[in-house]
């Protein structure tokens, strides 16, 4: 291309891969994209999924297994957590009677209220005590109560459980626990953590009473309670790393400590 000023020109000449092209800094594919009756059945199938995972939900969270022994024998020792309410310990009354338990252990941290009306210092010592005046009198029944905590209570009251074996000279090969219906798997979870796979740890859980378990998404309890629970169980299994089973924990101590997945300590 010529330009001229006055009377002084010039040629300018372009290069064309100078300037980059379109075709070099894009390309084009093709995509499929769902017509209206693709969307709608994707929508049919996706509502199938959901209401069988919905249906399903309450009976994977609510776990009752107890625990079998490589010999075939069940466990000996039930523990009970001890924040229960009364109706769920009633249920753990009843699931003693129909095992071959010898010993009960409750668990439970610090009792809190606004006054100091209340007779026990722990909800272990308050579970323990309402097993013993509900048909469980003839039977030990130990309250291991846990330390103040903020969080991961489960886990702290497992640990708990454990140095109490270690000071008593109690095995815990195989144990069963009794928990509020959708905790079970968790809690199962957080205590195998706790106790490590040398120990065969069985569930069972109650049946609530607040909502029904087959349609537990009718009620706002009942949902608060699913979601919340399969929430927690997926951060456990993800995000919660906790110290190697076996680290002894001090049962006076006021907090615990355990390693986090960055490998920093975290109470």
């Amino acid at each position: 291309m010529r330009v001229c000023a006055g009377r002084q020109c010039f040629e300018l000449k372009f290069v064309a891969n100078q300037v980059p092209s379109m075709s070099s800094l894009f390309r084009r594919r093709q995509v499929w994209l769902p017509t209206l009756w693709g969307w709608l059945v994707l929508l049919i199938f996706g509502a199938a999924a959901a209401i069988v995972i919905a249906s399903g939900a309450n009976g994977f969270l609510a776990l009752n297994e107890p625990a079998v022994a490589k010999d075939g024998a069940g466990a000996r020792i039930l523990v009970v957590e001890g924040w229960l309410s009364e109706t769920d310990l009633d249920q753990a009354v009843a699931a003693f009677r129909r095992g071959r338990y010898e010993r009960v252990l409750t668990t439970g941290g610090p009792v809190e209220s606004w006054g100091d009306s209340h007779a026990w210092k722990s909800f272990a010592e308050r579970a323990a005590n309402y097993l013993k005046d509900h048909g469980l009198a003839d039977v030990p029944v130990v309250a291991v109560p846990a330390p103040k905590s903020a969080q991961d209570r489960t886990f702290v009251s497992a640990v708990m459980v454990r140095e109490w074996a270690q000071r008593s000279g109690v095995g815990l090969d195989v144990i069963d626990l009794f928990t509020a219906g959708v905790h079970a798997r968790r809690s199962r979870l957080v205590y195998r953590m706790a106790l490590g796979s040398h120990v065969q740890v069985g569930v069972l859980s109650s049946w609530p009473r607040e909502f029904d378990p087959e349609h537990w998404w009718t009620s706002s309890s009942g949902t608060k309670l699913v979601i919340g629970e399969a929430l927690s169980l997926i951060w456990t299994k993800c995000c919660f790393w906790p110290a190697q089973a076996g680290a002894m924990i001090g049962p006076s101590s006021s907090s615990l400590t355990w390693t986090g997945p960055s490998g920093r300590a975290s109470r």
